[in-house]
């Protein structure tokens, strides 16, 4: 199945920012096991030192995950492949079994506006909130900003 990507087909620029989306296989809610979700959470964070990404922020929900990350030099969908095929394995491992983790595909959508980037994290890690996963942005245990909560205000 082809990426649920934006459809206009372009080159990837070094150092654009992405929201991207990754949904698990028929919304399975796999990371309301903590252990798959630390998993997921490391693996961003390894992504990073392997200087793939500049992770911004990231919010591993029960059946997705929300990656705000700056890319270096590397397509959205070379990441996300990446990331998808790792997690798969080491969950995949942990759970005993084979078989589809993910869905096939992502959402990405590209951040224009850096002045816009704290808000665009504090909206990430506020999903959990209007999701009624959490009362206060923070206190969902499967996030991470690269900001402090309080520098940023969740534009409406």
């Amino acid at each position: 199945m082809p990426s649920l990507s934006n459809p206009v087909s372009r080159e990837p620029i070094m150092g654009n920012v992405h929201l991207l989306t990754l949904t698990c296989c028929n919304r399975q809610c796999l990371f309301e096991n903590a252990a798959h979700a630390d998993v997921a959470m490391q693996l961003l964070a390894a992504m990073d030192r392997e200087g793939l990404t500049t992770s911004l922020a990231w919010l591993v929900m029960p059946d997705h995950v929300r990656w705000l990350a700056q890319l270096r030099g590397y397509p959205p969908g070379y990441c996300v492949q990446r990331f998808k095929a790792r997690s798969s394995f080491l969950i995949n491992r942990h759970r005993g079994r084979n078989g589809a983790v993910w869905q096939a595909g992502y959402f990405d959508q590209v951040i224009d506006n850096d002045a816009s980037l704290p808000v665009r994290a504090r909206q990430v890690l506020a999903h959990p909130v209007s999701a009624g996963l959490a009362r206060q942005v923070g206190e969902y245990p499967h996030g991470w900003c690269r900001w402090p909560l309080q520098d940023a205000t969740i534009a409406r």
